[in-house]
């Protein structure tokens, strides 16, 4: 009956381990350049790489919004 209890233990220990790749997961949202967005990231033309707005803002000197954002990463 101890095995039987540590058999059962054992499988629903794994049954709630999960990949953190799994789809839904924070992360799992590549766009087609590979930005995750759900961890800030869009995809920049001008840097030609995945940046986080408020950051590339600060860096650059301009006011971190959509519209400046989009301004700096056209091509």
């Amino acid at each position: 009956m101890k095995n039987v209890s540590l058999a059962v233990a054992a499988l629903l220990l794994a049954a709630g381990c999960s990949s953190p790749y799994d789809s839904g997961k924070v992360g799992a949202d590549k766009d087609e350049h590979g930005c995750i967005g759900s961890a800030g990231y869009a995809w920049c033309a001008s840097t030609n790489q995945c940046e986080r707005s408020w950051e590339l803002a600060k860096d650059k000197g301009f006011e971190n919004t959509e519209e400046n954002f989009d301004a700096y990463c056209a091509q």
